[in-house]
């Protein structure tokens, strides 16, 4: 497999799966605009080598004229990881460049609560620093469709609330700065597909905590809702589809409460008496 064939295959075989709701997330949510600097965020795994060559794709041929940085955040890779994600960066050229932190120390002595969820807010924050070091005005991140579904369940049944993993945002934490996500519209199992095809295997998971816990993921209430996903599948294909869709066309005329900007709201408020 050569990039070029990679890269080609994501054209052709993947266009419906892959391009086309690509192109379509970056031009429907507006994510990307001209002389824009973004810095593709590379975790090793299939999701975020799979967003750097599609961006890759459009820096070439899209309506933009932007630029790519691409960084890996290391927050403390075993050596085996940390040489895969190089060596799958120089077959697909993708031209990366190594950050240090020390996330994985910082996160095995914090102690309770949950690891991932802690990993990630520390990622972000250093992601947006290494993004500004390099010029760049945007983060890109590799979450997918079925992230965003998953999300949106686990918010209701764990959270008691009905929100949704953003197709973009601003940063709170660092002025100036954006994180989009490229992939909303790409199935993970689109993703899978093209890694498969190419014959190209990338980590699960690079942080050393996970892999001591990796017996217990089974447990996840992430996987748990990839089940009742899959499940629900069965008897409704669309499911998935109509999750995703009914977080653009929220009925704010049969909800019992709101809360915008940190304000609650309730329907009480606005309820006409007669």
């Amino acid at each position: 497999m050569s990039a070029k064939e990679a890269e080609r295959s994501i054209i052709k075989k993947f266009r419906k799966e892959i391009w086309c709701p690509f192109v379509k997330s970056v031009k429907g949510y507006e994510l990307i605009s001209e002389g824009d600097r973004i810095a593709v965020c590379i975790s090793g795994g299939k999701d975020s080598f799979l967003l750097a060559k599609c961006m890759q794709e459009l820096e070439r041929h899209g309506q933009f004229r932007f630029g790519l940085k691409f960084i890996v955040m290391d927050p403390g890779y075993a050596p085996e990881n940390r040489a895969l994600i190089r060596s799958n960066a120089e077959e697909l050229e993708v031209p990366v460049k190594f950050y240090q932190s020390n996330i994985f120390e910082a996160v095995t002595s914090a102690g309770g609560g949950s690891p991932c969820y802690l990993c990630a807010r520390m990622r972000r924050g250093y992601l947006y620093e290494f993004a500004k070091q390099e010029g760049c005005n945007k983060i890109a991140l590799g979450h997918h469709f079925d992230d965003v579904i998953e999300t949106t369940l686990l918010s209701m049944f764990y959270g008691a609330e009905i929100k949704t993993m953003m197709p973009k945002l601003h940063s709170t934490s660092h002025k100036g700065m954006q994180l989009i996500r490229p992939l909303y519209g790409v199935k993970e199992s689109a993703v899978k597909s093209w890694a498969e095809y190419n014959k190209l295997r990338f980590l699960n998971c690079a942080c050393r905590f996970t892999e001591r816990v990796a017996n217990k993921e089974d447990e996840s209430k992430r996987r748990e809702l990839k089940a009742l996903i899959s499940s629900l599948k069965e008897v409704n294909p669309d499911i998935d589809k109509n999750i995703f869709r009914s977080m653009h066309n929220v009925n704010l005329d049969s909800t019992l409460g709101w809360r915008k900007k940190g304000k609650l709201k309730s329907f009480l408020q606005e309820y006409p008496e007669e």
